[in-house]
């Protein structure tokens, strides 16, 4: 059995456009998505998925069910099995096992706990609807203060809890619901001189919090007193049903909306998200109660990729919160960012303001991210060097989160050109900030290229028209190659010869050459027997040092049956030079072993890494066939492509040098 938390963190986390996009071509109608059903043939599409309810249906045979049913279903694997499946996607850790009576009893408590906070969510609402205390006071400060409708206010729960200190607690006893889950959902708290109960939200009005899927998990409270000892709102604490960086306010209202118009807007609190709402713009959520964290992101990811940002226009914490706008292009999304005029907030601006004038205002004031990032903290910099080149640093950290190369490279371009700062700098500047925080050694190294201008276009079109010599590729498959390397190792790895480098001759060891070369490029023989010689040599290699031979008998005694054999060939071949026809041209006349091994050594190299990069750009421009590639897809086709037509350039001169 699967615990019943990390089911709903696999649930919560399973985005069921992407996991049946893995099986089926999706494509986008409205707010849902369609597709030939996978369960039956069909010519017309009647497959339907929606990203806002987390379901499928097809019209044609009846099935539908959520992402780990149509897991199931597809892959004819068990309910926890394809729970596996979907945790293994999201990287979300399951230990399976027997669920024992104190996991069962806290399943139990769970639901125990939703329950409690179901009835709560109606009893706040009565109190404020009919009771004459939230009548005056709770009532009064929705309507005339916050200007709120009575639809909106039933639409969002909206309550009271009557300030007589444990009223609720003892209704709620009296209604059948126990202490302990009235303590541990936070909806009471227990004095420790006698034990007894009292409400932890008392005469303050309440704002449910509702899940994804629609269940109350929280609350939060704001009092209406003047006391400055009183704090302004409290909420609900951590529980086995609610981690408040995981849940985002408003959500469940708005998930439709946000996948609607393809972009999320984020403000900071109940209000701010309720009054918009009111007003007309419905793609509106806060993360009350906490900074912004990656969990939110990655649930408002599930609807869009497009956020826009609003701070207030008399905000002291924006500096603060730019932390967030790092997080989310961390996470691959597009941020804007919308600053009010002083000294509105989102709440005031949406009650004086209609849902057209709302929307004309966020569509006309977002700025990219860059530019406000820019333009905010430039206002204390100028003209301090020291705090100009702190702004620069901050600006390159930002740019440093983006994962998508391309979208990295533009907003380099922009810096520079804002900052008035060389290009190649910000883009090594970023590259290293990349290699440090995230490792992401494969991003780094496209960025060291493109620093290079290997990107430019007379490049590509040189790499385009990139001719090997034909005499060279006869027979020189990617085993063939890595055969003929091991017996340069095997037989001549201890041995130096001397390469001409420009004008330079250069002493160069055979197997430090290979090794060298290889390393370079990261790469390792495709044939395991081949591989494990290979790695076997270089170990030994490295603890006997350059020029001494490395025993034969590593190799013919290995434990590996296979690498015995292969060995065995090699070395026992009667060829007299390892050179073979693959290397020499019939009117080149070479006497010498160490004149076979400057050719051959360097050539026989060369030629590897070119079978290797040309294996590669085949399996790139595969990648540019398939109709169902995306555009992002194909972007980094073609900028892989690049870089690999590049590097075949540089081989295919090499090449050229070396035969003649």
């Amino acid at each position: 059995m699967i615990d019943r938390e990390t089911t709903d963190r696999i649930y919560a986390a399973a985005n069921i456009v992407e996991i049946i996009g893995e099986y089926v071509t999706l494509k986008r109608k409205g707010v849902n998505y369609t597709a030939c059903c996978p369960f039956h043939n069909e010519k017309t599409p009647s497959f339907v998925v929606s990203p806002s309810k987390g379901l499928y249906k097809c019209f044609g045979c009846g099935k539908g069910g959520n992402a780990v049913t149509f897991i199931m279903e597809h892959e004819n694997v068990s309910y926890p099995e394809a729970l596996k499946m979907v945790a293994k996607r999201y990287g979300i850790e399951v230990q399976e096992k027997e669920l024992t009576e104190e996991e069962i009893r806290r399943n139990d408590d769970r639901e125990s706990m939703f329950t409690l906070n179901g009835w709560a969510a109606d009893y706040f609402a009565n109190y404020l609807h009919h009771d004459p205390e939230g009548m005056s006071v709770g009532m009064s400060y929705f309507r005339q203060k916050r200007g709120m409708t009575d639809a909106t206010i039933r639409k969002f729960g909206l309550g009271f809890c009557p300030a007589k200190g444990d009223r609720m607690s003892k209704d709620a006893l009296a209604a059948g619901y126990k202490e302990e889950f009235l303590v541990s959902t936070g909806l009471s708290l227990k004095r420790e001189s006698d034990g007894s109960l009292f409400d932890r939200f008392r005469d303050r009005v309440m704002f449910p919090v509702h899940n994804i899927s629609g269940r109350i998990v929280a609350f939060g409270g704001r009092t209406l007193r003047t006391d400055k000892s009183v704090a302004k709102y409290q909420n609900s604490p951590e529980s086995e049903i609610y981690s408040k960086k995981r849940e985002l306010y408003g959500l469940y209202f708005a998930k439709k909306a946000i996948q609607q118009q393809d972009f999320a807007i984020m403000v900071e609190g109940y209000t701010d998200v309720i009054s918009m709402q009111q007003a007309g713009v419905e793609n509106v959520v806060a993360s009350s109660g906490t900074s912004l964290t990656t969990d939110q992101i990655r649930l408002l990811n599930r609807f869009t990729k497009n956020i826009t940002v609003i701070y207030d226009g008399d905000s002291a914490g924006i500096h603060a919160s730019l932390r967030g706008i790092d997080m989310i292009l961390r996470e691959g999304m597009n941020v804007r960012v919308v600053l009010l005029p002083e000294p509105e907030d989102p709440d005031s601006f949406a009650r004086s303001h209609t849902a057209e004038e709302l929307q004309t205002y966020i569509r006309d004031n977002e700025q990219d991210f860059l530019a406000f990032k820019a333009k905010l903290l430039l206002k204390d910099a100028q003209g301090d060097p020291i705090r100009m080149a702190a702004l620069i640093g901050d600006m390159v950290q930002s740019i440093a989160q983006i994962p998508d190369p391309i979208q990295r490279s533009v907003y380099v371009k922009e810096c520079a050109k804002t900052m008035d700062v060389d290009e190649n700098l910000l883009l090594s500047e970023v590259a290293r900030k990349r290699l440090s925080s995230t490792g992401d050694r494969e991003t780094d190294e496209f960025l060291r290229r493109q620093t290079a201008r290997i990107r430019t276009e007379a490049v590509q079109e040189a790499a385009a028209e990139a001719v090997y010599p034909r005499e060279l590729e006869a027979g020189s498959s990617a085993d063939a190659l890595e055969r003929e390397l091991l017996k340069y190792l095997l037989k001549y790895g201890h041995l130096s010869f001397e390469f001409k480098e420009g004008r330079k001759m250069i002493d160069c060891n055979v197997a430090q050459v290979i090794f060298d070369e290889l390393d370079e490029g990261d790469l390792k023989f495709r044939n395991p027997v081949y591989e494990k010689i290979r790695a076997t040599y270089k170990d030994q290699w490295k603890q006997t040092g350059v020029g001494v031979e490395v025993p034969g008998h590593l190799f013919l005694n290995h434990p590996d049956p296979d690498v015995c054999n292969v060995s065995v060939d090699i070395l026992t071949s009667d060829d007299n030079y390892v050179m073979s026809q693959l290397w020499l041209r019939k009117e080149v006349h070479i006497e010498s072993e160490t004149e076979i091994l400057a050719v051959g050594v360097p050539k026989a190299v060369a030629l590897y890494k070119s079978k290797i990069i040309e294996e590669l750009i085949k399996e790139q421009r595969t990648r540019l066939e398939k109709e169902e590639a995306t555009e992002e897809e194909v972007m980094d086709a073609l900028q892989r492509l690049a870089l690999l037509n590049n590097a075949r350039v540089a081989i295919a001169k090499k090449l050229k040098r070396l035969i003649l």
